[in-house]
């Protein structure tokens, strides 16, 4: 059931993701560390690692994944660990993501947009959509991140591969 977790809140966030960002626009990286992938798969070659608060040209979208450029680099980057707007470098604001986006789960990735979603649910009347993001966050929550550690050592996938 982990996988196909993701799975669904990938779907779920596709519609935000779209809508927030275009091709030629810029986003920011709002992790202290976000990886740069080779394809639009979370298990996907690590290309590059970006740091904190760096600028990024949008080159394309496809569902929760965009595809960015970096001067010469270019991959793909899971929507939720980006931003519009520039984050703040210094303060608070830089501490309280304190971790790699590898340590992170889903459902923190997933977190910031949850408004967004929300709101872009109402607006196209799809009835049970907030009970499902809300029961979605909640049920991802309580996944352990020792557990999904655990599993992707097993399986040898993303930074164990």
């Amino acid at each position: 059931m982990r996988l196909p977790l993701f799975v669904v809140t990938a779907a779920l966030l596709a519609a935000t993701a779209q809508a927030a960002y275009a091709p030629g626009a810029a986003a920011y990286t709002k992790r202290i560390q976000t990886s740069l992938l080779a394809e639009p798969a979370p298990l996907a070659t690590v290309v590059a690692k970006l740091q904190y608060a760096r600028k990024l040209k949008v080159e394309e979208v496809r569902g929760a994944w965009v595809r960015v450029s970096d001067g010469g680099k270019t991959g793909w980057v899971f929507a939720g660990n980006l931003a519009q707007e520039k984050p703040a470098e210094t303060g608070d604001a830089l501490n309280q993501w304190g971790v790699p986006a590898s340590d992170t789960s889903a459902s923190a990735a997933a977190r910031p947009l949850v408004p967004g979603a929300i709101e872009y649910a109402d607006r196209r009347g799809l009835g049970q959509a907030r009970s499902d993001l809300e029961w979605l966050v909640k049920t991802s929550a309580a996944i352990p991140y020792t557990d999904v550690k655990a599993y992707k050592q097993a399986q040898k996938k993303g930074e164990f591969q």
